[in-house]
């Protein structure tokens, strides 16, 4: 009984750290040089107040990952996970087109 217990710690602390490590890695690379943080290095500079410029942004980042935590919770309870893979899949191809199509057209 005691063996099963650790197994299924080892199996949690696991997948605690997978999944918190893909997490952090996706957002801080989809983060990078986007428009928040050139907004937010705008702000940091005008004002002069680089901590509460910190303080407003990482609240603003925390909120709007709530709303897509609550929001990918309720999804999950109405859309199999295959089902969600697939519509996800398909929304990124139609935003890609559609980035590509823009990028292309301003350049040809």
């Amino acid at each position: 009984m005691n063996s099963n217990l650790k197994k299924d710690d080892t199996e949690l602390e696991k997948s605690f750290g997978s999944i918190f490590i893909t997490t952090f890695t996706t957002i801080f690379i989809a983060e990078l040089g986007d428009k928040t943080q050139i907004a937010t290095l705008m702000l940091s500079a005008e004002s002069g107040q680089p901590i509460i410029v910190f303080i407003g942004s990482s609240l603003a980042l925390i909120s709007s990952s709530i709303v897509g935590v609550l929001i990918g919770k309720w999804l999950s309870n109405k859309i199999s996970p295959s089902k969600f893979e697939f519509f996800t899949g398909c929304l990124m191809l139609i935003i890609s087109l559609f980035l590509a199509y823009d990028i292309t057209s301003k350049y040809i």
